[in-house]
């Protein structure tokens, strides 16, 4: 991304408690990133007690995808919007499921 403009169009931090957090930052490039069909850059994670729990990114070469946990698996991505509706969704999954611990 070094040599590519990019224009940033939106970060943001939210804390949901002391202990979690979410860090969410999109960029719109000139062209897509290789293995990308689209021309956005994003790096979205959770953070729960200093690990990271649940990431969306696109690096280049690899194309979208989600890491939840240790777990890693393709991300359709169609909208930024979309993108961050199911980032959210996930968070909420994420919480339900390991609210016991």
């Amino acid at each position: 991304m070094a040599n590519m403009k990019a224009a940033e169009l939106y970060r943001q931090r939210i804390v949901y408690a002391e202990n979690k957090f979410a860090k969410l930052v999109l960029w719109r490039l000139r062209q897509p990133l290789a293995r990308s069909r689209h021309p956005y850059k994003y790096r979205l994670a959770y953070v729960v007690d200093e690990v990271c729990v649940l990431r969306y990114d696109n690096e280049a070469g690899k194309g979208d995808h989600r890491h939840w946990e240790a777990e890693e698996d393709r991300y359709h991505f169609s909208t930024p919007e979309k993108l961050l509706a199911d980032f959210q969704d996930d968070i909420e999954k994420w919480n339900d499921e390991n609210s016991g611990s």
